[in-house]
This record gives C-alpha cells, sequence and structure tokens, in this order.
C-alpha cells in the first residue's frame, strides 16, 4: 500500500519543513480542496527515537491562525515544545525544538492544529500526520520480522465542486463527521499479507468526531500496544474501537486460506448522543455531513487484506514490554462532563460546569506526584478524554478493573460512564490542557488548563 512520504531523524536529529496551506488535492479518485501539511493527506509521517532533537520549521499559509500539538509526546508543554496556546498567524513562520527523551517509549503518536476554536474545522480539513517513535518494541525479535502498515483513518465531506460543506449548526454542536471514510487519504486500499506472515498495523483515528469499530473478516486482531505504547503481552481481540484521536498497534496472523478478506467498520457514533437525525451538507452525490444520531446498519469495507506469496510461519511474541505498575494515591479529583446552552452561541459544552476561559486555571498538579481522576460524564454524548504532556493508566469503568494495564492519552467516557485514571505528572512544569477529543466540543469550550507546579 502506498504510504506517505517518510521523514527520519539522522544523526540524533529531525530537522524538517513543514507548511500548512490549503491545496486541490486527490482523495481517492476525487479531486478534493482540503488543508494540507505540505500538499498531502495525511501529512508527512515523521519518525525518531528516543534522545533525538526535534526542530520543525513550520510555516502558515492558511488564511486563518494555527498552531502544532505533538500529541501523545512527552515533551516540554512550554516555549518551542507542545506549546498549544501559541499562535501562529497566517503568513507566519514558527520554529519547534525539543528533545524526545532518551527514556520515552516507542510508539504511534501524531500531529495536528490546536488553536482553539478552530480545532475541529482545520482537522476536518485534512491537517494530521503521523509522529512516530522507534524503540524498544520494535527490536522485539518477532515484531521485527512482521510486515509494518501506517492506517490512518479519516473521514471527509465534499460536496459537488470537492468544497468541504458548511458543517451546519447541529453538526457543529453534536461533532461533524463525514461520510466518506478514507485510509491513509484512500478509499478501500489494499493491504497484503504472505501466507504464514505477520502483519503489523499501526492505527491512528484521525477524525474530528467520527469513532470507528473495525473488525478483519476470519481474522483475530492481537493488540501489542495502545496510545501510550506497548502493553505487556498481546491481547486478542475481534473488535477494535477507535475514539477520536485513539491508537492501537495489532498484530494479524496471515493462517487462513489465500484469498481477500475486508477490514470492515461498523458504523456507530456515540459521540452524537440523541441529538437528532438526519444528512447535512451533501446529497444525492454523496459526500455529504451527517449530523445527530444517525446509525447507519450496513458495514463499511474501509481496507481489503490479500494474501501474497507464502513464507515460513512466523509465530505472535509471548512478552512485549512490561508496564510499570503507578502506585496507589491519597489524591482524587473529580471531572464532570456535560453540556448546556450558552449566550447567543447555542450549545457549549462542560466540565466541571465551566466553560474553557483562557485566564483561567482549572487544576494545579505538583511535579513527581500521582493523582486519580475521576471522568464522570453526566451528558447524553460520549467524550473521549485526553491530558497533554502526560499519559495514564486506565484504573476501571464504573467500578470495574481494566483486564489488562495500557498507557493511555485518551480515554472514551460513555454517556452515564464513569472512568477513573491515574497519572504521574513527571519531568515537566508549566501550563497544558485536558479536553475532549470530539473537536466540536473541545472548541465549545469542554477543554480545561492544567498547571504542573515545580516539586
Amino acid at each position: 500500500m502506498a504510504q506517505a512520504k517518510v521523514h527520519s531523524s539522522e544523526g540524533g536529529l529531525l530537522s524538517f519543513d513543514l507548511v500548512a496551506e490549503a491545496q486541490r488535492v486527490k482523495l481517492g479518485d476525487r479531486d478534493a480542496n482540503l488543508l494540507t501539511y505540505n500538499g498531502q493527506v495525511p501529512g508527512p509521517r515523521l519518525e525518531a527515537k528516543p534522545g533525538d532533537t526535534v526542530q520543525i520549521r513550520f510555516t502558515n499559509r492558511l488564511n486563518q491562525p494555527t498552531n502544532l500539538h505533538y500529541h501523545g509526546l512527552h515533551i516540554p508543554p512550554t516555549g518551542t515544545g507542545d506549546n498549544v496556546f501559541l499562535e501562529i498567524p497566517p503568513g507566519e513562520s514558527h520554529t519547534y525544538e525539543f528533545q524526545i527523551p532518551p527514556n520515552h517509549p516507542a510508539g504511534t503518536f501524531w500531529y495536528h492544529p490546536h488553536y482553539h476554536g478552530l480545532v475541529a474545522e482545520q482537522l476536518f480539513g485534512g491537517l494530521a500526520g503521523l509522529f512516530i517513535v522507534r524503540g524498544d518494541l520494535d527490536e522485539v525479535p518477532e515484531i521485527k520480522t512482521a510486515q509494518e502498515e501506517f492506517l490512518v483513518l479519516k473521514d471527509y465531506a465534499l460536496d459537488r465542486s470537492g468544497n468541504i460543506p458548511d458543517p451546519g449548526h447541529m453538526a457543529q454542536m453534536t461533532g461533524r463527521i463525514g461520510d466518506l471514510l478514507t485510509v491513509n487519504g484512500r478509499f478501500n486500499p489494499t493491504l497484503e499479507i504472505p501466507q504464514g506472515g505477520l502483519l503489523r498495523l499501526r492505527l491512528l483515528n484521525a477524525s474530528t468526531s467520527r469513532f470507528f469499530a473495525l473488525s478483519l473478516e476470519d481474522h483475530p486482531f492481537y493488540l501489542i500496544a495502545t496510545d501510550g505504547g506497548a502493553i505487556a503481552a498481546p491481547v486478542e481481540m475481534n473488535e477494535l474501537v477507535l475514539a477520536p484521536g485513539e491508537r492501537v498497534e495489532v498484530l494479524v496472523q496471515g493462517d487462513r486460506e489465500p484469498g481477500q478478506y475486508r477490514l470492515v467498520n461498523q458504523p456507530f457514533n456515540p459521540a452524537q448522543g440523541m441529538m437528532g437525525r438526519g444528512m447535512m451538507g451533501g446529497g444525492s452525490m454523496g459526500g455529504g455531513m451527517m449530523g445527530g444520531s444517525q446509525r447507519q446498519s450496513t458495514t463499511e469495507t474501509i481496507a481489503t487484506l490479500t494474501y501474497n506469496g507464502t513464507t515460513e510461519p512466523l509465530p505472535l511474541p509471548d512478552q512485549l514490554i512490561a508496564i510499570e505498575p503507578l502506585p496507589e494515591t491519597q489524591t482524587t479529583r473529580q471531572f464532570s462532563l456535560n453540556h448546556g446552552m450558552g449566550t447567543g452561541m447555542g450549545m457549549v459544552f462542560l466540565i466541571n460546569g465551566q466553560a474553557f476561559d483562557h485566564n483561567r486555571i482549572d487544576t494545579q498538579v505538583r511535579l513527581n506526584t500521582v493523582e486519580d481522576w475521576e471522568i464522570v460524564n453526566t451528558g447524553t454524548m460520549a467524550h473521549p478524554f485526553h491530558v497533554h504532556t502526560n499519559k495514564f493508566q486506565v484504573i476501571s469503568h464504573n467500578g470495574q478493573p481494566v483486564p489488562y494495564a495500557a498507557w493511555k492519552d485518551v480515554v472514551s467516557v460513555s454517556p452515564g460512564e464513569s472512568v477513573r485514571l491515574r497519572m504521574s505528572f513527571r519531568d515537566y512544569v508549566g501550563k497544558t490542557v485536558y479536553h475532549c477529543h470530539v473537536l466540536d466540543h473541545e472548541d465549545r469550550g469542554m477543554m480545561g488548563i492544567l498547571d504542573i507546579q515545580p516539586a
């Protein structure tokens, strides 16, 4: 399968020019006017190693301000690091420079805009790219022998002229969803595996609001990594549910009859709750915007796995990377997620009853401490909760312990659900944010400022 251009670090340095601009590009077989990084969707894949220095000379050629968020990377949230409070005006440039810590885990991370109020629009327009950290997981012998594919999952909406339609009022409240499902900017690309082979799939849900529920005909997935990197041992699963912003890595064994097998998405959209129904934008041509809780009953094929050739059967790994347990803590904070009506702007989305305010510190923590956060969804829509700078471990859902330990930076909290996370604040002080990763919800207030104070 054709992949995005890759730019890897050399001699401990990843130095790269990145430009955000509107471009006419091919989306599958269609001409589309999208927002691009370096003229392509998804953007270039960046690869680095623990200890590397990263220099990204970023230029904004959009007609609105923007910035970059390095989603999942454990780097400084201030200065020239993962600073979401930066405003890079149209026509201006900014050089991001940071070091990936020497002990940073290997994993599948990504970069996307994070200028508050415009995040959903800019990501929906096409601005997203993978940021891969290579390390210990890549050296596990069985994984090293596996063939690797990167799948950036993203939905789009196009009108007849190839433009993104105005999302309309309802989609801006519930979260914009397009009916064109792409993998790496293509429709139903082919993945190949030799019979007996092992395929490592790295999946990113780069959608603004859409959840994916994926299964592969006649093949289980073997989960080997989540948002924050490797888990301790493979976990067999038949379905992968990915909220916006989530990543997983899975292995697929080529141990079936040679043939073609569909990677299918079962459409469902818990983010939209019971808000209303129907299509927006498009029309009979397809490529429209969906709003409300429309649940299609048909599965959609998003990629096809084809057997090609044979190889000596490759085994699955038994062990991956041990997960350090975080110590139990006396500190528990409550975060309640809901929505309400704002003055003159329709629906606003709230954390602990408040919409985002640039001038307010919502949560203050100390460096080198561990806290439990209890995230409770009292509303009617699912909210994928994302914390910047430090990853966490999910401890329980509705009081039930989770089946295996994993490092996460996004966890979906369903209506009526309570999720407990445990987080250690390490290495960096300064202001950062936590928010809902249904990005229309974030833009409409569902974000708070986290201030990490010196120990």
